[in-house]
């Protein structure tokens, strides 16, 4: 065995660990999705009302994350993130305890903020723990926690919470979220401190239409796919009869679909180039949901679409990505650290635009405002590559 085999072993616990941390806090934002009427009808609230948990909890995701690395670029990463699952899991807990709507909020809203403290950290520790030629599994594996959120973590609580009813499901999170407080700080050692980073420099990429469109593809088909997620249990309730088992099957093929959208999208992007890929995944995200408006009432087309869709939702963060990537590959480092915020922002305006469909049109025009979303998102991605590079300044 070599040095580098020997090296990747030793560091395949923690990657593993920090896996399981994202899984963990994935499955806690996309799970609500499936428990929203659940969780309305036993603390008094509609499932619209509900929704909102989703939107401050992602804000504070969106804003706090850099700020996190601004504020705190000293403290020792698996310090970190400990704290930062412990906040998580506090925050999760307030909310299974909640008795009303405010407090059921308040919770995953703080809950948020250890969100924002883990979810960058633990990306950018796997990066650095791996040795250079490893760094795309490292980062593979990590990202698999969160793929694997949306594909098995979601439909198995909204399974459970069918089952034993949802506040099971979120103390079943905050379990795991416990042990990991403790794990991380054993397992997880080694990560450097990153070097500071001035707030100008931080803020740079910003200036670049080149990649801030791809940033608001990514804020904008986000949106487009969480408007329907979020509010599934709505749009299927034709199909399902409004049965949590059904859902998560649905929700299911949804995921497990996705993640081999997610596996075919790496090679097609570098066989292909970003723009083709986008541009079909996003076109392919539309032209589902458009579908899914008319498919609704039979639950085996709902599955057929569900999984059509989950390939092409999955498969359009690579070449978005990509995007970024080959922009200004030196400072590619700061753009994708921008990818979060937008990627947040965008779960944080879906609540709201699925309740305006939803009250305006029903549960038809929910997957018909997702489409238009996503369209959108696709527009943007094409004006970007139209996008000519910003002028140096002299000075």
């Amino acid at each position: 065995m070599t040095f580098i085999e020997q090296s990747y072993r030793r560091t395949l616990p923690a990657l593993l660990v920090l896996a399981l941390a994202l899984f963990v806090v994935g499955t806690n934002a996309f799970v609500i999705a499936g428990l929203l009427p659940r969780v309305g009808a036993s603390i008094g609230a509609t499932a619209t009302q509900v929704s909102w948990s989703i939107t401050t909890y992602s804000l504070v995701v969106a804003v706090a994350a850099p700020a996190v690395s601004i504020l705190l670029p000293r403290v020792p990463r698996a310090t970190l993130m400990a704290a930062g699952l412990a906040v998580f899991a506090i925050g999760t807990a307030a909310s299974a305890l909640a008795p009303d709507l405010p407090v059921f909020i308040a919770g995953r809203t703080f809950s948020g903020l250890g969100g924002a403290a883990l979810v960058p950290t633990a990306t950018a520790a796997a990066a650095s723990l791996a040795r250079p030629g490893k760094r795309g599994q490292a980062l593979a594996i990590v990202g698999a926690g969160f793929t694997l959120a949306t594909a098995v973590g979601s439909p198995l609580g909204t399974a459970l919470g069918g089952v034993a009813g949802w506040r099971f499901a979120l103390w079943c999170i905050v379990g795991i979220a416990v042990v990991l407080v403790v794990a991380i700080p054993l397992v997880v050692r080694g990560v450097p401190v990153p070097a500071a980073v001035s707030l100008r420099r931080r803020l740079a990429p910003l200036a670049d239409l080149r990649i801030v469109a791809p940033l608001g593809t990514t804020l904008l088909m986000v949106a487009g796919f969480n408007v329907v997620y979020i509010f599934s249990a709505a749009v299927t309730r034709a199909s399902t009869g409004g049965s949590g088992a059904l859902l998560a099957i649905l929700l299911l093929a949804y995921g497990v679909a996705g993640v081999a959208g997610n596996s075919f999208a790496g090679p097609l992007t570098d066989r292909f180039g970003s723009r083709i890929v986008a541009i079909v995944a996003l076109a392919g995200q539309a032209v589902m949901l458009v579908v899914l408006a008319f498919a609704e009432a039979s639950f085996v087309a709902s599955v057929i679409v569900f999984a059509l869709w989950g390939v092409a939702a999955f498969a359009i963060a690579i070449p978005v990505q990509h995007r970024l990537v080959h922009v200004d590959p030196e400072s590619s480092a700061l753009a994708l650290s921008w990818y979060s915020t937008a990627m947040y922002v965008g779960i944080a305006i879906a609540p709201p635009i699925g309740a305006f469909a939803l009250a305006a049109g029903g549960a038809v025009a929910v997957p018909l405002a997702g489409a238009l979303v996503t369209l959108g998102a696709l527009g943007v991605f094409v004006v970007g590559y139209l996008a000519r590079a910003p002028r140096a300044v002299t000075v």
